[in-house]
């Protein structure tokens, strides 16, 4: 049967400025894969008043997985736009920077550092022989600087990962997607997806996967790679007269900001192998009808990673599942007390104003949502 990895049973509360305030849990299943290449970062506190969610799947390794829940949220953190209030542009900077990052000398230490045994035990034969010029490279991340090495010329990881991220200041939600993993946000019980998926037979992702070069067989990227968008992945980024953003195989996600409305329940943050076993509404539902019963958030992703897991190898359901639920509270009253506030119940009577989203059947990530108590 499937291997289950239950992720610590996180029930913290964040004051994100005066008004939105948030609890999580998360979990993730190895399922019937032979290795977990799942990861995920959860910070509450990205600095006083922004909390960050992010999920990572892995694939042909966990290592491009493992570094993004390590330096991705640094990285948007620590780029100028994000100091003046442009979270959009700071993220995307951030998911272009990790593949920069996991190029050259210091990018195959790093990798090598994060990889199975097999890779320490190299990288640890190569350190007897041969340490970088400019220190242990531990310190200060805003400083990634080039070193001189045997790998001074690695063009960056074959493996690869998507990267689907949640970033919370106040009353506003920022997503960014590459890839598959999806993020959806319950409002008045309705789901809406956030992202979209980005798979090879997108008509946008087919024209560029085309004028970048590569070709699309058995709904695949040059017949091998399922997703036309993900951090690493360096085979599909080798045209040197191409940007970034216009490879066969591009890190650059959409960004979509929704402005959060008293009707909002919850959001989920889940890789692949949750929606190839339920629909965004599916679980929408599922996660309410556990909430009736179960206070604590990491045993409702918990029992969601149960219900999808397959009985037997092969088929639906036998994927690394990684979720974050991340249930959002409604703003304190005039006069109250942030104690005295309970818990939003799946049961609470909405209000009547609600922000129109996209319905979870027709994902358009570039459209931006209408203002929260629009009409249109």
């Amino acid at each position: 049967m499937g291997i289950y990895l239950s992720s610590p049973k996180t029930e913290k509360f964040s004051e994100d400025g005066e008004n939105v305030r948030v609890r999580y849990g998360l979990s993730s299943m190895q399922g019937w894969r032979a290795a977990m290449e799942d990861a995920h970062a959860a910070i509450t506190d990205l600095d006083a008043s922004t909390s960050f969610f992010g999920v990572y799947d892995g694939h042909g390794g966990k290592v491009v997985a493992k570094f993004c829940a390590k330096y991705l949220h640094q990285q948007v953190l620590k780029h100028e736009a994000y100091q003046q209030g442009d979270i959009g542009t700071s993220v995307q900077k951030a998911f272009f920077r990790m593949d920069e990052m996991m190029r050259g000398q210091r990018g195959w230490r790093e990798l090598a550092a994060l990889g199975d045994r097999l890779n320490k035990f190299s990288g640890m034969i190569e350190g007897l022989i041969w340490s970088p010029r400019n220190g242990d490279g531990n310190g200060n991340t805003d400083d990634w600087a080039f070193e001189e090495g045997p790998h001074s010329d690695f063009p960056g990881p074959t493996s690869g990962c998507t990267s689907c991220v949640a970033i919370i200041r106040e009353n506003r939600l920022i997503v960014a997607n590459a890839g598959d993993s999806r993020c959806v946000i319950s409002r008045k019980s309705q789901a809406y997806n956030l992202s979209r998926d980005h798979k090879p037979d997108l008509e946008i992702e087919r024209e560029r996967i085309l004028k970048a070069g590569g070709f699309i067989h058995a709904g695949r990227v040059n017949g091998s790679l399922n997703l036309a968008r993900a951090i690493g992945d360096m085979e599909f980024k080798q045209n040197k007269f191409l940007p970034a953003e216009k490879q066969i195989v591009t890190a650059d996600p959409d960004i979509n900001t929704v402005d959060l409305c008293d009707d909002d329940d919850f959001i989920v943050l889940a890789c692949d192998g949750v929606w190839d076993c339920m629909s965004s509404q599916q679980l929408v539902d599922f996660i309410h009808e556990q909430l009736k019963s179960e206070s604590k958030l990491s045993a409702v992703c918990e029992r969601v990673l149960d219900r999808c897991l397959a009985p037997t190898a092969g088929g639906e359901g036998c994927d690394n599942m990684t979720m974050i639920l991340v249930q959002i509270k409604k703003p304190v009253p005039s006069g109250a007390s942030p104690s005295d506030e309970p818990l939003a119940s799946p049961d609470d009577e909405p209000s009547a104003s609600s922000e129109k989203l996209p319905s979870s059947d027709d994902v358009i990530a570039e459209t931006k949502p209408a203002e929260c108590g629009s009409s249109s």
